[in-house]
């Protein structure tokens, strides 16, 4: 080391004039650090320092080590913290099996120096000990220890081909710089980590946002065991499903080496390293499943396994099964992100699981209604009955697949038939099945002929003996006499009936209380003499109350101008235009009840 000048004797030495000498940086044995040693020391922070990826960090490394050794083999091994071996990351010269090779802790020249964390050159290797001897033309190595806040990263490897290649300085130089180098390394790795770990928590996002939009069960598991291979690099995949009773999972969906296939798989939950994580309530990782006596060898090539329970509310549905032909293939940031992509998958599963129970039960309800549809119009009468005196017709449109409107002829002896018009309250199958109690009623007690203000009290006692909350039923009942050509009337609330005679419309101002809502009551009864060429109309309140886009009524205005100007055709024809125009009247707007029309035409 250079000497500092004495003081030049023009400038004599003052009190309180001196200057402090600044002390020369010290190596980490306690030796001072060469000018050489400063300016290579430089020359890496600057390098180190540029940059945070860690293959371009490992590869100036390299380069910095090759301007002051003049190295034709050159490695880095950096140390698996859970397996705790060395591999190597990053090399000169080497051959594919060093590239593959694991070496433990204290195994060879570079497990001595990773395990005693102190350096070693060796001259000849052909007499050192624990030697392992991957390159037979190797004859000197130096290694030294990668050590950052004390703790171990890996070790730094030269070889060379000739017997005592490497020197002292060497050693003290690699020494010098491998703290430095170390934790650079780390830094690398530390921003790598994070990065990875950005990038899984976008993954996991959008794998979350994507199998929440998936309902189909075999689509899904499909799709998960895509998606998966974007976090982890597994070589075999199922997703087994608890059986009802839980003690059988059942494989749904697997796949294996690029191939995706189902086999028929029933594992109980008694057995094997699967139902061992059910049992358990917990992740199960085996590095090496050959040394483990849960393992059930369904696949022969399979080394290690990582098993991930689905929990949803509190209960197990099924597991993750990740297989690997690689011994400790899973490490801890595989099960941490499982456990977060696993409670996504659980939910995507349970909620595709209630979307197929719904279409079930929608297609049996669609079944269902088909079925009440059918039974419903065989209750209804097929046809109008004819009579010498009065042509009847009807046409009846349910707002839904089937309504609660109904409408019958009942047969009152010769010459005589009852009009029933009826309006269920509510709409569809509950609607509909209140008529047909209605309608069932109202026949039984139509063999004895009642009269039709005492058939509505009738009806309304026995409504009243099957109470139902918030259900009644407003009825128009009429009888015709087609001998005389006369109409009893008896409404329970319905749209009253009119008629047009010579181009004027006139109704029949009965009125009443909707049935089985009041006990006791008391009916009034209408008596109408006709005329040939009279046309009556009985209506559902659907007809008059059907609404366009302006949210204007339809209304008996509406229905008397139509039926009078139509009066000389026949009873279908006026039945057919009153639901035609009516139609018209509405426009794009959607029907929101029954729609129900009974024309009798006088001859």
């Amino acid at each position: 080391m250079t000497a500092s000048p004495p003081s030049s004797p023009q400038e004599p030495e003052r009190e309180g004039d001196q200057r402090p000498a600044v002390p020369a940086p010290l190596d980490a044995s306690g030796k001072p650090v060469e000018p050489v040693d400063l300016a290579y020391l430089m020359r890496l922070s600057d390098a180190l320092n540029t940059t945070l990826d860690l293959d371009t960090l490992l590869k100036r490394t390299s380069e910095l080590v090759r301007a002051l050794i003049q190295y034709r083999i050159f490695a880095i091994f950096l140390l698996n913290d859970r397996t705790q071996e060395l591999r190597v990351r990053f090399e000169i010269g080497h051959t594919a099996d060093v590239r593959r090779m694991r070496v433990p802790l204290g195994k060879g020249v570079v497990g001595q120096v990773a395990r005693s964390r102190q350096p070693l050159l060796i001259n000849d290797v052909t007499t050192a000990e624990n030697y392992i001897s991957a390159n037979p033309d190797v004859r000197s190595e130096l290694a030294v220890p990668l050590i950052a806040k004390n703790r171990l990263i890996g070790v730094m490897d030269l070889e060379s081909e000739e017997t005592g290649y490497f020197k002292p300085e060497h050693l003290r130089v690699l020494t010098l710089t491998a703290s430095r180098i170390a934790q650079a390394i780390e830094n690398a790795r530390l921003y790598a980590r994070v990065s990875r770990q950005a990038q899984t928590l976008e993954v996991l996002n959008e794998i979350s946002i994507e199998l929440a939009s998936i309902l189909e069960l075999d689509k899904l598991f499909e799709r998960v065991g895509q998606l998966l291979r974007r976090l982890i690099d597994y070589q075999m995949f199922s997703i087994m499903l608890l059986d009802e009773k839980g003690e059988t999972l059942i494989t749904r969906y697997a796949w294996r080496f690029g191939y995706a296939h189902a086999p028929l798989r029933r594992i109980p939950v008694n057995s094997g390293l699967v139902g061992a994580a059910v049992r358990e309530w917990r992740q199960i990782n085996v590095p090496d499943v050959l040394q483990d006596p849960r393992y059930l060898p369904l696949n022969p090539e399979t080394r290690s396994e990582l098993i991930v329970p689905l929990f949803y509310k509190g209960r197990i549905i099924g597991v993750l099964d990740l297989e690997h032909t690689r011994p400790a293939f899973f490490n801890e940031q595989h099960e941490r992100m499982l456990a977060t992509l696993a409670a996504q998958v659980a939910i995507a599963i349970e909620n595709a699981r209630l979307y197929q129970a719904v279409r079930r039960q929608e297609r049996q309800l669609e079944r269902d209604v088909t079925m009440a549809r059918e039974v419903q119009l065989r209750l209804l009468p097929p046809m109008a009955p004819e009579h010498p005196h009065a042509d009847l017709a009807v046409r009846f449109l349910p707002a839904r697949t089937i309504g609660g409107d109904l409408y019958d002829f009942l047969d009152y002896g010769p010459g005589r038939t009852a009009i029933v018009l009826g309006d269920v309250s509510g709409k569809a199958a509950p609607a509909a099945l209140f008529a047909a109690l209605v309608s069932g009623i109202m026949r039984s007690a139509a063999a004895q002929h009642p009269e039709p203000a005492r058939m509505l009290a009738l009806l309304n006692d026995a409504l009243q003996e099957r109470k139902l909350e918030s259900q009644y039923v407003t009825m128009l009942f009429a009888l015709w006499n087609d001998e005389n050509r006369t109409l009893q009337v008896a409404n329970s609330g319905a749209v009253q009936p009119f008629f047009c005679r010579a181009g004027q419309s006139v109704a029949v101002r009965a009125e009443g209380f909707p049935l089985g809502l009041f006990p006791n009551v008391v009916y009034e009864e209408f008596n109408v003499a006709t005329q040939p060429g009279d046309a009556l109309v009985f209506v559902s309140d659907g007809i008059l109350d059907a609404e366009n886009e302006n949210e204007e009524m339809y209304d008996q205005d509406h229905l008397a101008g139509l039926l009078c100007s139509h009066r000389d055709k026949s009873a279908q024809e006026i039945a057919d235009a009153v639901l035609a125009d009516v139609t018209r009247f509405q426009g794009s707007r959607e029907r929101f009840d029954d729609e129900t029309i009974i024309v009798l035409k006088v001859r």
